[in-house]
């Protein structure tokens, strides 16, 4: 397949080229940013490559392709090599997805590599591309389609009624599908399955206890994959787990037909739309996860799971990458761990460097029995033994947290925590009459700030009064947190974000931890980013919307936010820098523009309708 060819079939608007030839220099390309291409080059490549033969790039994606006469007349390890080395500097260029094509000119092969890392060899060349495709069947394999996040989020509703139905209590119901999942995706076998004698005790063993054995079987091989893994730390995961879930009366009294039944409606509507070898399956699988706990959890107000797509732009607005050392030390059901480490895999290049990320580099603190067992079997469905999840206070792992060398902070610390759940020395502050945390979750911002190296960053959801901070505790953590650290930036995030769980407006803010807010004598970039392009949608909370095409809405927004922040433009109704105290609020609304060309007459009516509501609630006073 000639050069032409190949332009034409992937898609010419699509073709970016830098060089007269039309090829792609990555010297030239890195240096644009600042970055020079001899900070990327391994020193066992025997040529310095930096001419790619053709890419191709939108928004989201980079598609690059390098030919070869005939794959047999080259060393298939030096033009592997050569590949690696375009995606690595590729991935230092861009924050872009990659598809790495080698294409023969003079023949007809052709291998392809995407997907988590993008590591070329053998082992992850995937068998069943062989002809090139269109950009937009690449971007679909990449991302997948919003359809499918659809179709899986619509099968939440089904089976939660299913679950109901079954007499399955609700506060159950995530963890025990979380648990079936992951059995199902490590081999379970549950169709024409026949009572046995137990060969432990002689005892027989109906259908349906063969079943559940045959899942907590899986659980504890899981478990036991992770070489590094305490014995104390196993036995605590399989205590929830077993105890806490498959144990449980709701579950024990379930009949055969009724296991069988749930078992094959998630085997047939969730485990085909996720592959957690790719990130559009880590994706889906987050997106069933994240809002199947939202919507058995919509009746506890005080349930704040962070949406996924929010937890991927906030690992991306600190930059996790392979090298980051990230924690949670509020983790619930594991969302921003399990997003930091799908991002920091996608940045590997070698299978040893997925499986230190995943052993060694990704830690995470959870108090509470139901969201502990959660985030383990949600870290376990990605496919990592969670020998760095642990179910404690955060306030008593001091030492552990010390010891874990972190340079990355992702949390969403409970905003109405009461005293059990506190810093102990803090709440001996409190008066008689305090119930719940007075700091609205800030004084565990200070608290692990402290406990961190100053080498990290934090990033936290917070609710919207810890940023305006008119209460006493609110403004004391405020001053705390600027006499040592430096506000970087402040995001006004969508109002119903929880919807259907809590009702908190939340902002998240990144502070960089390495100098105090004075010193560092900076304006704080504060972003407008209410609309994110997801809509309610009765009982199953906001979903995504889509384009004409069927494209994400999404993935257009999270990539306009992320260059307001890092290059810190200001755009009128979006984004703002200023430079604040602790006395002020850190709030976008507070100092940014009006985009007047965005105000339309439904914008007016629904000013004076709530203006006419807030008459009639108050009295007209």
């Amino acid at each position: 397949m000639n050069r032409f060819d190949i332009i034409q079939k992937i898609g010419n608007k699509y073709h970016v080229g830098n060089t007269e030839a039309g090829e792609f220099s990555y010297v030239k390309a890195l240096a644009t940013i600042g970055k020079d291409i001899k900070d990327y080059q391994k020193g066992d490549t025997q040529q310095n490559h930096q001419f790619l033969d053709i890419r191709f790039e939108n928004d989201r994606l980079a598609i690059l392709v390098e030919c070869k006469n005939k794959f047999s007349k080259w060393k298939k390890e030096k033009i592997q090599k050569q590949l690696q080395d375009y995606v690595r500097y590729e991935k230092a260029y861009s924050d872009k997805k990659i598809v790495a094509i080698l294409v023969e000119t003079d023949g007809d092969d052709v291998w392809v590599w995407y997907g988590q890392s993008v590591i070329i060899d053998d082992e992850h060349k995937k068998s069943d591309e062989s002809i090139i495709k269109t950009f937009e069947e690449y971007e679909n394999l990449c991302f997948g389609k919003v359809n499918d996040k659809i179709k899986v989020v619509d099968s939440i509703k089904i089976l939660n009624e299913k679950l109901n139905s079954d007499g399955v209590n609700e506060k159950l119901r995530s963890q025990f599908v979380g648990t079936c999942l992951l059995a199902l995706k490590n081999g379970l076998t549950y169709k024409n399955v026949n009572g046995t004698i137990d060969p432990n005790t002689g005892n027989n063993l109906s259908p349906e206890k063969v079943v559940i054995n045959n899942i907590k079987s899986i659980l504890s091989g899981l478990l036991s994959k992770s070489g590094d893994i305490t014995d104390l730390n196993k036995a605590g995961k399989l205590s929830v787990l077993n105890n806490k879930v498959l144990d449980d009366q709701d579950i024990t009294t379930l009949t055969y037909e009724e296991i069988k039944d749930i078992l094959e409606f998630i085997d047939s509507n969730i485990v085909p739309y996720i592959n957690d070898k790719n990130t559009a399956g880590q994706d889906l699988l987050n997106v069933f996860f994240t809002t199947f706990n939202k919507y058995i959890g919509k009746s506890d107000k005080n349930q704040a799971f962070t949406p996924d797509h929010i937890c991927d732009f906030m690992s991306k607005a600190v930059g996790v990458n392979k090298n980051s050392r990230v924690l949670d030390p509020c983790c619930g059901s594991g969302a921003f761990i399990v997003r930091a480490m799908t991002d920091a895999m996608d940045d590997c290049e070698t299978e040893l460097d997925r499986e230190n990320v995943k052993r060694n580099q990704i830690f995470g603190i959870e108090y509470e029995d139901g969201a502990f067992g959660l985030s383990s079997t949600n870290m376990l469905i990605h496919g990592d033994g969670n020998s760095n999840v642990v179910q404690a206070s955060m306030f008593d792992r001091a030492e552990w947290i010390q010891d874990k060398n972190i340079n990355i902070v992702l949390m969403n610390p409970p905003y109405n925590a009461t005293k059990k759940f506190c810093d102990p020395q803090y709440t001996k502050s409190w008066d008689a009459e305090k119930k719940v945390d007075p700091s609205k979750g800030f004084h565990f911002v200070e608290w692990i700030a402290r406990h961190v190296p100053s080498t990290c960053k934090i990033a936290v959801l917070l609710p919207m009064q810890a940023a305006i901070g008119n209460s006493r505790d609110i403004k004391k953590f405020k001053k705390k947190m600027l006499e040592n650290y430096t506000l970087d930036a402040v995001f006004s995030l969508p109002n119903e974000m929880f919807y259907p769980g809590a009702s908190a407006i939340a902002c998240c803010m990144i502070f960089d931890l390495s100098q105090k807010h004075e010193r560092a004598n900076r304006d704080t970039f504060f972003g407008y980013f209410k609309d994110d392009k997801f809509i309610k949608r009765k009982g199953l909370g906001r979903i995504e919307q889509t384009d004409q095409d069927g494209n994400s809405l999404w993935q257009k927004i999270e990539a306009e936010w992320l260059d307001l922040y890092k290059n810190k433009r200001e755009v009128a109704g979006l984004s703002v820098m200023h430079k604040v105290t602790c006395d002020d609020e850190w709030l976008a609304e507070a100092y940014m523009e009006t985009d007047y060309t965005k105000l339309t007459v439904g914008d007016f009516e629904r000013t004076i309708r709530d203006y006419y509501s807030y008459l009639i609630k108050s009295g007209g006073k």
